[in-house]
């Protein structure tokens, strides 16, 4: 089989590259990082931290911004290299007819020994030889066209090659960071996670002494706290509905929120549904420190020791497919 062309070669890269960012576009951050601070230096605040979370979220954005620029450049790149290919083979088609042509003229010239043409292509006043020659400078027409054809093509490729050599070098530039970018985002991940307060009224035994509702919102200090820690680490996309009067469990004791994924009982988007799986680990992973009793989240229960089914109630609502929700000590 022949060898793959460089035309082919570039086409070839753009999977490559893609594979060698997929690991990394969500982890990128700056090329060069500031070094830890020293003991002696204040520790970060919460604010601080966000805001080099939020710093590093938009580099990695720019960064994929600026790689889809670069595969939309070499796509372009790649497309004219095949029309260049295309066109070469059309023009190489016309120079080979055209050149048929003239050799057939010139043999029924010849033949004839250098006389008129024949009958069948004689025309008054001598005119043959100025039909021949007409049909020569097409021909050299005809080979221009297929030397520019032939750069053209060959310009293509090689800025399809560039290209695609281009992205492979800041493919090879993100990997080298990206352990140093990962290992960034998980300390701040980690400083944020300290950062989550701890309740007041845990006993040294573990277990949660009871609190009295109190606020406009008639919930429980611990409650509030968790509601406030749960809508400063997530982006909720709908309301939160805690105190309720009239039922059972901890909502009419102001101990139970509700963190809708979806609106009027209808299930919750992709999204909204992978953010509902964060919101309820997170409220688990933290459990301890903000006094979780237990997480309700798509007909499931989870105290702490893993998740478990729960019966059919009847409706998305009455089975948590579209709220999240928290119930405290």
């Amino acid at each position: 089989m022949a060898a793959a062309s460089p035309a082919h070669q570039a086409i070839g890269f753009v999977t490559a590259a893609a594979v060698a960012f997929a690991p990394v576009l969500t982890t990128l951050t700056l090329a060069s990082l500031t070094a830890a601070p020293a003991a002696a230096d204040p520790k970060p605040t919460e604010q601080e931290l966000r805001k080099e979370l939020k710093q590093l979220n938009a580099k990695v954005d720019g960064l994929i911004e600026r790689y889809n620029l670069k595969r939309v450049e070499l796509a372009d790149a790649r497309k004219a290299a095949e029309d260049a290919e295309k066109r070469l083979v059309t023009a190489e088609a016309e120079l080979s007819e055209a050149e048929q042509r003239v050799a057939e003229l010139a043999l029924l010239q010849y033949q004839n020994g250098g006389m008129q043409l024949p009958a069948l292509l004689t025309l008054p006043d001598g005119r043959g030889a100025a039909l021949l020659e007409q049909l020569t400078a097409e021909q050299q027409a005809l080979v221009d066209k297929v030397a520019g054809a032939r750069d053209e093509k060959k310009k293509a490729v090689d800025d399809a090659a560039k290209l695609a050599a281009k992205i492979e070098a800041d493919a090879a530039d993100v990997v080298d960071q990206r352990e140093e970018a990962e290992g960034v985002i998980k300390d701040i991940q980690k400083k944020l996670e300290d950062l989550v307060p701890f309740a007041t009224g845990r006993r040294s035994d573990g277990s949660w002494a009871p609190q009295l509702p109190s606020g406009s919102d008639n919930i429980t200090p611990r409650t509030r706290l968790m509601k406030t820690e749960i809508a400063k680490n997530f982006a909720l996309p709908f309301s939160v509905g805690c105190f309720r009067g009239g039922s059972s469990g901890e909502h009419p004791l102001g101990r139970a929120c509700d963190f809708m994924m979806s609106t009027g009982g209808s299930m919750p988007t992709a999204t909204n549904a992978t953010l509902g799986d964060r919101i309820a680990e997170w409220a688990i992973a933290n459990r301890a420190k903000l006094g979780v009793k237990y997480v309700i989240w798509k007909q499931r229960i989870n105290h702490g020791s893993g998740w478990s089914g729960m019966s059919n109630r009847g409706s998305i609502t009455e089975n948590h497919f579209d709220h999240v929700h928290i119930s405290m000590h």
